[in-house]
């Protein structure tokens, strides 16, 4: 009986030489464009013991810790697409419209939002090492100078920047000279916008809005001590509302596309108020307004009672008060949401023809 030779590349071969390859994919693609250290590659391919490629961890992660070796994944979701904005749009009102029925239910809580109005431990980015310093002192031994508010969304989006949230387009955070590398591999997305929408981010402006008008119209002055809770409501509040406004792109990219002769037109000449007259539809604002208020009014409520799917005329839910103003939330769109969101899409649109950098 004649044994066939066996060939130089088992089963068993091909498949960790496929690994092989796809953990020196990988590395050609483990980067943060603009957070990569310089030097070596903090990240290198090494074989474990049954033959598997694997990527070790960089050096902020916990020792020990391993990432199988993959090639870049490629988002398959049709989140980016211009033809699902519309729907992307109408699911955001519904996070942002309950974020702040949570963070209604607690008190303003001013001492939130004051620095060292709560005695908090320092922040560290991913660029400032552990110094051995004492829990309630700044790196180099200077006492912690911020607000709790300030404080908690910068350790989120160390958090959430280490898992690659960050590397999305339609994410912009807060503190983006602090980002951590990923642990992730990079992720391919669509390329639906112009190169200029990374440089745009007006969070900085979101953040004054907030404060200054959002969180006085939802809450009720005074303390409950629930300062941590209040904390973590604003911080997805603000998530939820940075990712409303800088949607602008999107639309810009949008309607740019459904009239680009006339876009094109005057963009070239940077007209800014004749982009603006372009932009606005004064009977879709108002329709938006006017959907966001009944949501906030419906959100707002109690659901009926003992297994009557509608509220019955005497039923006392329907007088209840609504746990937050829908008035609110219709002001908030109007008068700070959708202008902001219109800043950025005339901030897009002023740079869509740019060449790339």
């Amino acid at each position: 009986m004649n044994v066939p030779a066996l060939s130089p590349l088992s089963d068993l071969s091909q498949e960790v030489q496929l690994r092989r390859e796809a953990a020196k994919k990988a590395l050609s693609h483990w980067s943060h464009p603009r957070l990569a250290p310089p030097g070596p590659s903090r990240v290198r391919a090494t074989e474990g013991a049954d033959g598997q490629a694997v990527l070790e961890a960089p050096v902020n992660i916990p020792s020990g810790a391993q990432i199988l070796a993959t090639p870049p994944a490629e988002d398959f979701s049709s989140a980016l697409l211009l033809d699902s904005i519309r729907q992307s749009l109408i699911r955001q009102e519904d996070t942002i419209i309950y974020s702040l029925i949570e963070r209604g239910q607690f008190q303003r809580n001013d001492w939130v939002y004051q620095a060292d109005g709560v005695a908090m431990p320092a922040s560290r980015s991913a660029s400032q090492p552990s110094t051995g310093s004492t829990p309630d002192t700044a790196p180099g031994g200077t006492s912690a100078k911020c607000s709790l508010l300030e404080w908690l969304l910068r350790e989120t989006e160390q958090v959430h920047g280490r898992i690659r949230r960050y590397t999305s387009p339609i994410e912009h955070p807060f503190f983006p000279e602090d980002l951590p590398m990923p642990v992730l591999p990079s992720m391919t997305y669509p390329q639906v916008l112009a190169p200029c929408a990374a440089d745009i981010n007006i969070n900085s402006r979101i953040m004054s809005m907030y404060l200054r008008h959002v969180l006085p119209a939802i809450t009720r002055p005074g303390t409950d001590n629930n300062f941590g809770s209040a904390a973590m409501h604003d911080v997805l509040c603000l998530q939820a509302l940075s990712q409303r406004i800088h949607y602008g792109k999107y639309v810009a990219e949008a309607k740019f596309q459904a009239k680009e002769e006339v876009y094109r037109r005057e963009v070239e000449r940077q007209d800014v108020e004749a982009l603006m007259d372009l932009l606005t539809d004064v009977s879709v604002e108002q329709q938006v307004v006017e959907r966001v208020r009944r949501k906030a009014e419906q959100y707002g409520r109690d659901a009926a009672t003992a297994g009557s799917t509608e509220a019955s005329a005497d039923d006392s839910d329907a007088d209840a008060p609504c746990k937050i103003a829908p008035e609110a939330v219709a002001e908030l769109y109007a008068s700070w949401l959708m202008p902001l969101n219109k800043d950025v899409q005339i901030a897009y649109l002023l740079r869509r023809l740019d060449p790339p950098s």
